[in-house]
């Protein structure tokens, strides 16, 4: 069984994600070429089939062509262990309940805000394609930005929500944007909130 899967021009995360929803199709064992534009989708694969425990190879076929060769299993080795994870970088807290999100910005990082509106939007669609999904998403200061009307991730938010993620956005942040009317997603929450998810999680996550 071969495959190829065209992600030519495809923004970051959308290579990975395609490329494990095509492995994860495979009935039995075979090859999955992907074709991705970029050195950066050529790595993130790389890594992906490494969790996964498959073998991989990448060719360059033109100034901005790549082909990434995925022996696929049909019957999935576990991921390892040690293995760098796809997702950002966490603060593990012990025993808890699940994974938290903070969303403290509508940018991802510091620097140049156009990359940073970029990065978090791949960031949240990241977070519906990982299992499993986090069970809280908080937002505060600028990042109730990204849960009321005009934000570009609101899809993204929704579709958490409906799966099981529990969005929350801190009031004060919202009366002081003058975004109290205007939340489109989840729910007003305030700081004893905000301080006791975050001191019961078994993990946060801060983009």
């Amino acid at each position: 069984m071969k495959e190829t899967l065209n992600c030519m021009g495809l923004a970051c995360p959308l290579p990975v994600v395609n490329a494990k929803k095509a492995m994860e199709a495979f009935t039995e064992d075979g090859t999955l070429v992907v074709q991705v534009d970029n050195e950066t989708a050529v790595q993130n694969l790389t890594r992906l089939a490494g969790k996964k425990g498959f073998a991989v190879s990448s060719a360059q076929k033109a100034d901005k062509a790549f082909e990434v060769s995925i022996e696929v299993k049909a019957a999935a080795a576990p991921e390892s262990a040690d293995a760098s994870p796809l997702v950002i970088t966490a603060c593990d807290t012990g025993a808890g309940r699940g994974s938290v999100v903070v969303l403290s910005s509508d940018k991802m990082g510091s620097g140049d805000d156009k990359l940073g509106t970029a990065l978090m939007k791949a960031f949240l669609f990241a977070l519906t394609n990982v299992d499993p999904i986090p069970e809280t998403i908080i937002a505060y200061n600028r990042g109730v930005f990204l849960t009321t009307e005009g934000s570009e991730v609101l899809e993204d938010l929704k579709n958490l929500e409906a799966a099981g993620t529990k969005i929350i956005s801190c009031g004060t942040c919202l009366n002081y944007y003058g975004l109290t009317e205007k939340l489109a997603v989840g729910s007003v929450s305030n700081m004893y909130d905000i301080v006791e998810l975050q001191n019961g999680a078994a993990r946060i996550i801060r983009p």
